[in-house]
């Protein structure tokens, strides 16, 4: 069978089988957080954190340009001096956990993202989140594991894939960015001038 069919034949059946109501739930908990003033962390392993990493920089510039109140989202993979140390002192499993006990308020909203939902140091994260009355977001791929179950608000890629399971996260994080930008900007935001000009 050819792979490009099989593979993308697989992202459709996975779009057509998501739960919409989960994901307007976490763009309500994006749309709360900012009101609130509260920060917005992400994070996770692997290509999870690539996807962390990539939504948080979304949020700093795509979504929060030309509003004077921004949106204050932190991809707690992105500092590298802080994880190595945290993992060579005190262990891998809690890397996200220690930063953010340095930062989290009730009013912040935490998003751990794992495929399988049981990497050990984003459970960790998750359940130090719900000790703190933070609000908390899993999002998950396979059966959705250990975090979807103990998360507010849990969203599922139902696929036996990790790499559909990556794509349909960044797709979720670009379909919450839009609903935050309609919200707040209009349909039509501009995302800078040099962008503008280059773009038709």
């Amino acid at each position: 069978m050819n792979k490009a069919k099989e593979y993308l034949g697989l992202v459709q059946q996975t779009i057509e089988a998501l739960d919409h109501s989960a994901i307007e739930k976490m763009a309500n908990l994006f749309l709360e957080t900012y009101h609130a003033g509260g920060n917005i962390y992400t994070f996770g392993n692997g290509g999870s954190g690539a996807s962390a990493s990539h939504a948080a920089g979304d949020f700093l510039k795509g979504a929060s340009y030309g509003l004077e109140k921004r949106f204050r989202m932190i991809c707690l993979n992105d500092n590298a001096a802080a994880l190595m140390a945290i993992a060579n002192d005190i262990g891998y499993e809690d890397i996200f956990v220690e930063q953010l006990k340095n930062f989290i308020k009730p009013i912040d909203l935490v998003i751990g993202i794992s495929g399988s939902g049981n990497s050990e140091n984003v459970v960790r994260a998750i359940e130090f989140a719900k000790t703190k009355n933070a609000k908390t977001v899993a999002m998950t791929g396979f059966g959705g594991g250990k975090i979807s179950q103990m998360a507010d608000v849990s969203v599922n890629a139902p696929v036996m894939d990790m790499e559909v399971t990556e794509d349909i996260h960044m797709m979720i994080f670009n379909v919450v960015k839009k609903q935050m930008q309609a919200e707040l900007l209009g349909d039509n935001p501009s995302m800078g001038k040099v962008y503008d000009q280059r773009t038709p």
